[in-house]
């Protein structure tokens, strides 16, 4: 008689979910529960390498990709760059949105809507709470993310820490000392968010320089335009005396440099603007901005699930690479700053 996951969870007393995470080894589960359910698991003959088990009773080849939304450049490049990936090995991409707006809250991901239709999941762009992971790992498949990550599984990022560093370094280089930051509206509700890692990068570039950077240097926004604008107004209107703003993308450093030069600023030359992503449109309008690839993020991501699903162990962080891509919304600050 073919035993599952259920059978096995139901013979150690523990539930479903930690059943999976526990024939995956992950650390999250207790040791003694780890030791007791595999030990269940092995006598019961039961095939703990979800791959392994769908390659006996034939897969779906198809992954599902969860992103919040499908129409910014992230999170569109991203997507792009996983199917790329899937596709040149025979996988379809089942693609769930997950629109969000301030004022909606997105819907909870349900992982019904996957059961016994995906061999995997990517998690692209997208940040999940404990519970919701929890309820993925039920399916009993890989799961990879790109972008923001879990503790638990395998992620394909950028070094966030890193590019706040990189962005007060050149700043710092250029002259300005008085350096705020419009960080991304979620900085402060996830510990592996990219937002609360520029936010820390920034603020320890500055505290290693020996400025202490007061609260209000620093406002959190969307990551849109428009919300961009208006936040680096009141950002500006708070502190007056900041001469040059650390942006946490590039759509939002293009809002703050709209109000900048509305307030009267040479940006360049009197007023500073680094970004982060280095979209099409940074180039035309002269962003300075730290570059990354979220496409090669996407591939990459992809290769891992497939790697996964062929049986390998998978490193839990893989980095992509960043780099300063220069131009004329900064250079060598004309001004003069108190500190």
């Amino acid at each position: 008689m073919t035993q599952n996951l259920e059978d096995v969870a139901r013979r150690a007393g523990v539930s479903t979910a930690t059943a999976s995470r526990a024939l995956r080894g992950l650390t999250s589960v207790k040791p003694e529960t780890l030791a007791r359910v595999q030990a269940i698991a092995e006598e019961m003959g039961y095939v703990a390498s979800p791959a392994a088990s769908r390659l006996a009773s034939g897969r779906t080849r198809t992954i599902g990709l969860l992103t919040p939304w499908v129409n910014r450049w992230f999170f569109a490049n991203v997507i792009e760059g996983a199917q790329k990936r899937l596709h040149a090995d025979g996988f379809d991409a089942l693609l769930f949105s997950f629109h969000e707006t301030p004022t909606h809250p997105r819907m909870a991901v349900d992982p019904a809507a996957l059961r016994r239709r995906v061999d995997g999941v990517l998690v692209l762009g997208m940040q999940l709470t404990d519970h919701e992971v929890r309820d993925l790992e039920t399916l009993g498949v890989p799961i990879v993310f790109a972008g923001p990550g879990h503790r638990d599984h395998a992620t394909v990022g950028v070094d966030d820490h890193a590019i706040g560093r990189m962005a007060v370094e050149h700043l710092w280089d250029m002259g300005h000392r008085n350096i705020g930051h419009l960080a991304g509206a979620d900085w402060d509700q996830f510990p592996l968010s990219p937002s609360l890692g520029r936010f820390q990068g920034w603020r320890e570039a500055l505290g290693k320089r020996g400025i202490h950077a007061p609260a209000n240097w620093m406002t959190p926004t969307s990551f849109t335009w428009e919300a961009a604008h208006r936040a680096a107004h009141a950002l500006l209107d708070e502190a007056p005396e900041l001469t040059a703003l650390f942006a946490a993308t590039d759509t939002v450093a293009l809002g703050a440099m709209h109000a900048a030069r509305e307030r009267g600023f040479v940006v360049g030359r009197d007023f500073a603007i680094v970004g982060v992503d280095d979209e099409e449109i940074s180039a035309h309008l002269g962003l300075t901005t730290i570059r990354q690839s979220p496409e090669q993020q996407g591939k990459a991501a992809a290769e891992l699930l497939l790697r996964a699903l062929a049986g390998e162990e998978l490193p839990m962080t893989t980095l992509g690479k960043i780099s300063l891509v220069e131009r004329p919304s900064t250079g060598p600050f004309a001004g003069t700053t108190d500190n």
